[in-house]
């Protein structure tokens, strides 16, 4: 398996004080051979190790496929930062097109390194139709977020823009209320940028996504996918 160089935190710390694109030109170089080149290799890598525990999901290895890209979308921003101090990878379900999709992630930024399983930003009804299989299915929802293995890895949730009062047409009083309410169905797991560049990450990724498989599998077959 490829290893992710120590060289891509050094990278994006640089590009995180020089955010500009005269800057990011001059080192564009740097760019491809210590973020995007192997980043690329090791999500080419990591095909046949996620088919093994979720035969929908998708490694493509390349930039849009499960990389995703450097530039961010300023179009509609007040922060103009042209350029993204984080690699972000996602191996999402090969039925999603957008960033939204339910998927595997791993996030690598300086100070801030973590896996995740879920469904981030997702649309209402698709929102609609998670908190009615936790209803549904209270019980595996229960079991699965109360697992030892699990929760032993995937320590917290995504927070962030929750509603503040329970979704219409849902029991305010449901046991599981607090997670009606969210918009993000994401479970995270902290790592550090040593963890991450050891010869051994690739393994222990999939023994981490390996754990968080119950949740995806009712993530995705909450919203109608094939599992």
């Amino acid at each position: 398996m490829t290893t992710i160089p120590p060289t891509l935190f050094a990278f994006l710390n640089d590009l995180k004080a020089n955010n500009n694109r005269n800057w990011f030109r001059a080192n564009k170089d740097r760019y491809d051979s210590c973020v995007k080149e192997p980043l690329l290799e090791f999500i080419r890598d990591f095909d046949i190790p996620l088919a093994s525990i979720a035969s929908h999901y998708r490694a493509i290895p390349k930039v849009g496929g499960s990389l995703f890209r450097i530039y961010r979308d300023i179009r509609f921003s007040k922060d103009k930062r042209p350029y993204k101090t984080a690699a972000g990878v996602h191996f999402r379900h090969e039925a999603g097109k957008t960033a939204h999709a339910p998927g595997f992630y791993l996030h690598l930024e300086p100070g801030d390194v973590f896996t995740a399983v879920g469904i981030w930003g997702a649309d209402v009804p698709t929102l609609t139709m998670i908190r009615q299989a936790i209803v549904t299915n209270d019980l595996e929802w229960e079991h699965l977020i109360q697992d030892r293995e699990f929760r032993g890895t995937f320590r917290r949730m995504l927070e962030g823009n929750e509603l503040k009062r329970p979704p219409r047409g849902f029991n305010p009083n449901h046991r599981f209320v607090n997670d009606l309410k969210r918009r993000h169905f994401v479970a995270i797991a902290d790592l550090s940028e040593e963890a991450v560049c050891a010869p051994d990450f690739a393994s222990r990724l999939i023994e981490d996504y390996r754990r968080g498989v119950h949740f995806m599998k009712f993530m995705t077959t909450a919203v109608g996918l094939p599992w």
